[in-house]
């Protein structure tokens, strides 16, 4: 699936995007007349809360009022919608507070019978009436978001049937002539179509790893086969990520069953990774796998086959409902939190042509695409499976999970375990260059092996005993090029070298630039280059994501968790976080943001003392008009740092420790470089995955180009490049284009994403932010790419 090059929302500023909103209706902030917001988590399967829901829930209501409209909580999804009443409430700025770590939705959801008719369609429409509610946000799956839609689309013929029914009055439906509808996502299956993630899909991968992890330790110590069983019924996103995550022998999916004989080609595989040595085997079942006949491929026929044709010792674990609970991750509630803030634009900015629209995320982009045809192109799969044309399926689900059943394919040919960061990296890019025919060589301890002649062949065998280890089993220094280069290009030629992949932060970035800099001396150094940027900063030009830096979030967002907990019976307390990154406020930023923090310091938006004050003199108003102990009165502050040299933490500490005297104490907690350690999330793990392999193949293609006259030499620009998530795509950027984007003192990018969407957090912290220029956002569409069967 692709989409139409549109322009789209780029969340420049959120402060921006409400002025545009409200100034298109000659409305100021915290005065939008009567545009009355309805927040309805809703749906018509019982079974949908998600992790994530309730950031989603915490920011629309909060962009809501921050924008002076009033906004409704409706409990307990659709069947609150019909019933009215006490269902339907005015939501409040402390009502949202202290529900980022919750999973689930604290407003409830509920299966709707009277929903599915026109008559509970008509009470749900004349108590919408009798509230002035034009506005209707929906969190759900594509059934709760069909009903939606369903119900906007016979809007006007309900109004007509309640002003025939003497339930509402001519005037009234009148001013509710129109109904708006924005939807957001919550599945943990990611089945819907349009969009990379949906809600509450991470933080299930977090569930099932940790099972997975679990599992792999028990079944290495007695040498068994072990077979997890996954949800997916329609999908097989969660079966697919976490076989790549763990480097399982097989998956079953919907999307593409195994083709005929696939009993003998597995109980073969796993035969053959036990004659290597390996002493366990992993086995990833999608509840909904099928064969290519249509018939359910179950984990417990998996089990007897194993069993009897085999004779191992097998074992079969079914997560069930664990998957849907827990705490969200750190991603799942930045996603809740951009995509409320999002649906609550796309209501301001919509006018009664518009059509219904979903939040959707398309790389790091929240974009906005038609409701329907993300609808209609989810059904297109489930039609394609079950009419045969599985390729076709596959490339409907979208280019994410498409580019994720090609790197797994390719990584099949030989059992590998794809694991943490950076070795997860090193792993699928040496998987990837056995494949492609290449002698893979491994260098210990960054430019200074290179330069020592540490290096050595890598094989399927050498990497097979590194599972579950974060970090990187080859070991990083520092240490530049610069000074190195005449034994580096002698190791070069004596070890055949004929491309290089740099794994590392932005020591490996610089590295790469010195080396392309020294091809002008060096004949040897003149071969393909590619940099995987991997660094808890997230700091490397060329790349809008690094691996590591998705872990590091968890651990700091987790850590934040604790700490507000810990004061669950304090009624005052400010705590003062400071969090890793050198001079890049990304760390800081995201985990404010994933955490609730009223504030994070960071060195590229400038700050003084009059801030602070501000700072200081907006906590004290909150303490002040807070009355529930131990819920919204424990504020945490993020800094990263190096955001600047004269207000380090000790003096931000000492300041609030000094002006809260009498109204709140404080705290201050320095995380250090438990950041850099833990298990490795899905995320890194299966990003790292994926840029391992995608290097590799760009390297294959580069050694042809360059291959000239017998040998290879590479000295153009574009054969040396950093591999990087660029906003929707994978992208191979030339290091010496990079330069100019460069801050080489501060090390970092000139130019960061991340930075956009800062505004969200002050915004949510009920800050007076400042209003000043504008920007539109428009729909995009989706297309449907066909497949070679395509119709």
């Amino acid at each position: 699936m692709a989409r139409e090059t549109r322009p789209h929302p780029q969340l420049l500023s959120v402060e921006t995007r409400a002025a545009t909103c409200l100034s298109q209706r000659n409305l100021s902030k915290g005065d939008a007349g009567n545009t009355d917001f309805l927040l309805c988590v809703s749906t018509q399967n019982a079974w949908s809360c998600f992790p994530g829901m309730n950031a989603a829930v915490r920011a629309t209501v909060r962009v809501g009022l921050y924008t002076g409209a009033k906004v409704y909580f409706v409990h307990e999804g659709y069947q609150g919608l019909v019933d009215g009443a006490d269902n339907i409430r005015l939501a409040t700025w402390e009502s949202v507070s202290m529900m980022l770590q919750l999973g689930g939705t604290v407003i409830g959801s509920a299966r709707s019978k009277d929903f599915r008719t026109r008559e509970g369609r008509m009470k749900a429409a004349g108590n919408l009436v009798k509230l002035g509610i034009t506005n209707l946000c929906v969190i759900g799956g594509d059934g709760s978001l069909t009903g939606a839609n369903e119900f906007r689309t016979e809007w006007s013929g309900l109004l007509a049937d309640l002003v025939k029914a003497g339930k509402i009055t001519n005037e009234e439906a009148k001013k509710s002539s129109h109904l708006n509808i924005v939807g957001m996502v919550g599945s943990i299956d990611n089945d819907f179509c349009g969009t990379d993630m949906t809600i509450g899909t991470d933080s299930a991968l977090h569930r099932i790893i940790e099972v997975v992890d679990a599992i792999t330790t028990t079944a290495q110590s007695h040498q068994r086969t072990f077979i997890l069983e996954v949800m997916g019924r329609h999908c097989g996103y969660l079966a697919l990520v976490t076989a790549q995550a763990c480097g399982a022998d097989w998956v079953f999916i919907p999307e593409m069953p195994p083709d005929e004989g696939w009993e003998d080609h597995l109980c073969r595989r796993l035969a053959n990774q036990r004659a290597r040595g390996s002493r366990l085997n992993v086995i990833i079942v999608a509840e909904g796998a099928m064969s290519r006949a249509g018939q359910p491929i179950t984990s417990e026929q998996i089990k007897k086959l194993v069993t009897d044709r085999l004779g191992f010792d097998t074992r079969t674990t079914v997560l069930g409902h664990v998957q849907r609970g827990g705490t969200p991750s750190a991603f799942d509630r930045i996603l809740g939190s951009r995509m409320g803030v999002e649906a609550v634009m796309a209501l301001l900015e919509a006018t009664p042509d518009t059509p219904a629209c979903v939040v959707s995320l398309s790389g790091n982009l929240a974009v906005r695409l038609p409701l329907m045809e993300c609808v209609q192109v989810t059904k297109d799969v489930t039609a394609a499976m079950s009419q045969g044309r599985f390729d076709e399926a596959i490339k409907l689900r979208g280019k994410s999970f498409e580019n994720n059943w090609n790197t797994y394919k390719l990584l099949q040919t030989k059992r590998l375990f794809i694991r943490p960061c950076m070795n997860a990296a090193v792993r699928s890019a040496v998987r990837m260059g056995i494949i492609q025919g290449h002698n893979m060589l491994a260098v210990h301890d960054g430019f200074d092996g290179l330069a020592e002649g540490q290096i050595e062949p890598i094989t399927w065998t050498s990497v097979s005993g590194w599972t579950g280890k974060g970090g990187s089993m080859l070991g990083t220094k520092r240490t530049l090029p610069g000074k190195l280069l005449e034994e580096i290009s002698q190791n070069i030629a004596k070890f055949n070298i004929h491309a290089l992949v740099i794994i590392g932060g932005f020591e490996a970035y610089v590295g790469g630039l010195e080396l392309v800099q020294a091809r002008e001396k060096y004949e040897e150094i003149c071969i393909p280059i590619v940099v995987i940027p991997a660094t808890v900063s997230n700091n490397v030009p060329g790349s809008d994501f690094s691996i590591g830096a998705d872990t590091a979030l968890n651990t700091i967002t987790s850590t934040c968790d604790r700490i507000k907990q810990s004061a669950a019976g304090t009624k005052r307390r400010v705590f003062i976080v400071e969090t890793m990154g050198g001079y890049c406020g990304y760390l800081a930023t995201m985990a404010g943001l994933a955490a609730g923090a009223d504030a994070a310091y960071i060195f590229e938006e400038k700050f003084g003392i009059r801030d602070l004050e501000t700072n200081v003199e907006h906590l004290v108003e909150k303490m002040k008009t807070t009355v529930k102990r131990g819920l919204i009165l424990r504020w945490v502050f993020q800094m990263n740092e190096s955001c600047n040299s004269n207000y380090t933490t000790d003096f931000i500490f000492n300041l609030y420790s000094e002006e809260g005297k009498g109204i709140f104490d404080c705290r201050k907690n320095v995380l250090g470089h438990m950041q850099q350690g833990g298990t490795p999330t899905p995320f890194d793990r299966n990003f790292g995955t994926k840029m391992g392999a995608k290097s590799v193949l760009w390297l294959t293609e580069k050694l042809k180009e360059c291959y000239r006259h017998g040998r290879i030499f590479a000295n153009t620009p574009d054969s040396a490049c950093v591999l990087g998530m660029k906003k929707r795509a994978l992208t191979f950027q030339p290091l010496a284009d990079l330069k100019s984007d460069t801050d080489f003192e501060h090390r970092i990018p000139k130019s960061q994403w991340w930075l956009k969407i800062r505004p969200i957090m002050k915004i949510l912290a009920k800050y007076d932010i400042k209003l000043d220029t504008s920007e539109h956002a428009d729909i995009e569409h989706v297309i449907k790419k066909r497949g070679p069967l395509g119709k």
